[in-house]
């Protein structure tokens, strides 16, 4: 009997991944470590330790982390056991039609993140060299699309080339700079509360996180699924926004290093270039990645079809300018996301009495009161984190509504 080979370049958009094709650690870990270090979270930790001064802004980047890593190596465990992407394990929570809601939301918030992160790269390089913005937008975007279409291995190699990267040049910038020499006792601005730089460091991934199962569902099992997380959040993030609060505490005016590098002349200026579009790029891909696996359970449609057919819908709003939005887009994705993956989490402890039918009241009403109360702390009580108001809440009303949806 002979084996059936699979396809190399096999996504696996509407199945879970065999066994067989599994990827080893270093491979899956590549592929998160390379996401959160870039020059975007650089700035994140240049304006948390701005507003809050350096250690109350290191005690909010490590609380968010450790934050993330539960959340998402949590999520990562459970995929690695299935092999399950997102929307699979969401079928099984939110129901047979349920779970195209949360789906179709994360599928194109995450669109919504690659349009930012290219606006931003043509945003940098204008700022850093005088490039044209939006032309430089419109090119850096096709060669995200053109790398996305690669897939999981893509993913990987660039995480493994962007990360060491972005720690390299952080410290020749940190190198370059002159620290002030009472960086570490001037005071925050106030600009952010503890609560809200939490938040900040949470809600930039926890779309990502929420759909971790999109990559970690290529571990061999649930430790190497959390373990591969764990090279990102705390490992990866942490650096990257410790290296933008020094460069913010040391006298510049945000996190962002690349300026340093550029002004350094020499054969720096084409290496910041290049790090700025790998660095850039890697964020890019994989939410480009995310956004063309989850449509892709939605539609029937392959990966790459969709990615082309997404990248060209990323690229044009980020050449219309939709990055400057940013703001109001992290205030969103605090409070709407968080809810979703604390529901799957704890929905999966219990596994359903009976087969879920097309729609699962409970999980979907549990989402919506969690998300109502980070909006509400939100509006009220900005002191606080909307993102973890919205998990513990979820946490409290899912195991209540659940029982209500078993005796009916």
């Amino acid at each position: 009997m002979q084996t059936v080979q699979e396809p190399v370049f096999e996504e696996y958009e509407d199945r879970p991944v065999p066994a067989a094709q599994r990827r080893g650690l270093g491979s899956v870990a590549a592929v998160w470590a390379g996401f959160p270090m870039i020059l975007t979270c650089a700035v994140f930790g240049g304006l948390i330790v701005n507003a809050l001064g350096w250690w109350p802004g290191v005690a909010a980047i490590v609380a968010g982390n450790v934050v993330l890593m539960l959340y998402a190596g949590s999520m990562s465990v459970l995929a690695a056991r299935t092999g399950q992407n997102f929307a699979l394990l969401a079928v099984g929570t939110f129901g047979s039609r349920g779970y195209m809601v949360p789906t179709v939301m994360l599928a194109t918030m995450v669109v919504g993140w690659f349009a930012f992160q290219t606006g931003l790269t043509g945003a940098v390089l204008h700022d850093s060299l005088g490039w044209p913005e939006r032309t430089t937008a419109l090119l850096a975007g096709i060669a995200f699309l053109l790398v996305t279409l690669f897939g999981i291995r893509a993913l990987a190699a660039i995480g493994a080339l962007s990360a060491p990267l972005f720690l390299v040049l952080g410290v020749v910038a940190l190198s370059l700079s002159t620290p002030a020499a009472d960086w570490q006792f001037r005071p925050g601005t106030g600009a952010l509360s503890f609560g809200a730089a939490v938040t900040l460091v949470v809600a930039t991934f926890v779309d990502a996180g929420t759909m971790a199962a999109d990559f970690s569902r290529w571990a061999r099992d649930g430790r190497s699924g959390f373990l591969a997380v764990a090279s990102a959040f705390p490992v990866a993030y942490t650096i990257a926004l410790l290296i933008g609060g020094l460069v913010a505490a040391w006298g510049q005016s945000s996190g962002d290093f690349l300026p340093i590098l550029v002004g350094a002349g020499g054969v720096l200026v084409p290496i910041a270039v290049l790090f700025a579009l790998v660095n850039l790029g890697s964020v890019c891909a994989h939410s480009l990645y995310n956004g063309a696996i989850g449509w892709g359970q939605l539609t029937g449609l392959r990966m790459r079809t969709l990615t082309v057919v997404l990248g060209v819908i990323g690229i044009a709003a980020a050449v219309a300018g939709v990055w400057n939005h940013f703001p109001q887009w992290l205030t969103l994705l605090g409070v709407l996301v968080p809810p979703i993956g604390i529901v799957i989490l704890l929905d999966r402890l219990r596994p359903p009495r009976h087969t879920p039918g097309p729609w699962r009241p409970a999980s979907l009403l549990a989402w919506g009161i969690g998300a109502a109360a980070a909006l509400t702390v939100h509006l009220t009580a900005p002191w606080l984190s909307d993102a973890l108001i919205a998990m513990a809440a979820t946490a409290v009303v899912f195991p209540l509504l659940r029982r209500w949806e078993e005796r009916r």
